[in-house]
């Protein structure tokens, strides 16, 4: 029984453990791959550059347009990074990796945890590098740090929450190449939100949907915070979508990863 005791015991700084290895390794693999490097870091910089100095200026927006893209972008930012992540989970476990490292007594838990972290690694290195060239163009927030708290707080929870549906994706595609192209909603979604136009602007048939897509009362709480200007319902409501998102992920990948794993 001390036996049993003890090893139960270890069991959770086992699985932190082995969730910190998987997360070095996918950030290993993201080094190497020219393709995730390129559409997590470098193409959210050249979407900002692009709606600001060549769509910019035929947009009005009240504010400065870099001010009111950049919340968008961030949104970006996450959808095209979790597009690659769906894609490495579908080529672990069909490609024989995931198989390989139950063998060796690695927990699922484990091995989607450390996919979706180094996922929210990768979105927050994405972001800061936006945030440095949209400072570097103009952009400036008028606000406290409370509120960058509060913004910081709403995007990571975005950010995990659309990790773990990426993570889903890729366990519920047959092949990586069709893990990819389910996530195209993931980032189309921020294009039929107030990211880079405001809505009023849309025709009228779609601003139903566009009020209401869980990206409207992110992007919307997120911008309000950094420009200290007023919020309304939107924060609980934006934390309310990822944490059903979230939710849901999550219930769906032990699901299916014990599906398909077993």
């Amino acid at each position: 029984m001390p036996e049993m005791l003890t090893t139960t015991g270890l069991r959770p700084s086992r699985s932190v453990r082995d969730t910190l290895i998987l997360t070095r390794r996918s950030l290993r693999l993201t080094a190497r791959n020219l393709d995730a490097l390129f559409s997590g870091l470098l193409l959210p910089v050249l979407l900002l550059l692009l709606f600001v100095y060549l769509l910019g200026g035929a947009i009005h927006t009240g504010i400065s347009y870099v001010v009111y893209v950049v919340p968008g972008v961030a949104m970006l930012c996450a959808g095209y990074v979790a597009a690659q992540t769906a894609i490495t989970v579908n080529h672990d476990l069909t490609g024989g990796v995931m198989d390989r490292f139950r063998s060796m007594d690695v927990s699922g838990v484990a091995l989607l945890t450390g996919h979706v972290v180094a996922c929210v690694v990768r979105d927050i290195a994405s972001t800061v590098l936006v945030f440095a060239v949209a400072f570097a163009i103009g952009f400036r927030a008028t606000t406290n740090g409370l509120d960058w708290l509060a913004a910081g707080g709403i995007l990571v929870s975005y950010m995990l929450a659309i990790s773990w549906v990426a993570a889903t994706v890729g366990l519920l595609a047959k092949s990586p190449e069709a893990a990819g192209n389910a996530t195209f909603v993931m980032m189309f979604l921020p294009y039929l939100s107030g990211a880079f136009v405001p809505i009023s602007t849309m025709p009228a048939w779609i601003h139903g949907f566009a009020d209401n897509e869980p990206l409207s009362p992110i992007i919307d709480s997120f911008r309000g915070l950094i420009l200290h200007a007023p919020t309304g319902q939107n924060p609980p409501i934006a934390i309310a979508w990822c944490a059903g998102m979230l939710l849901a992920a999550t219930t769906a990948a032990s699901f299916l990863f014990r599906r398909r794993s077993g």
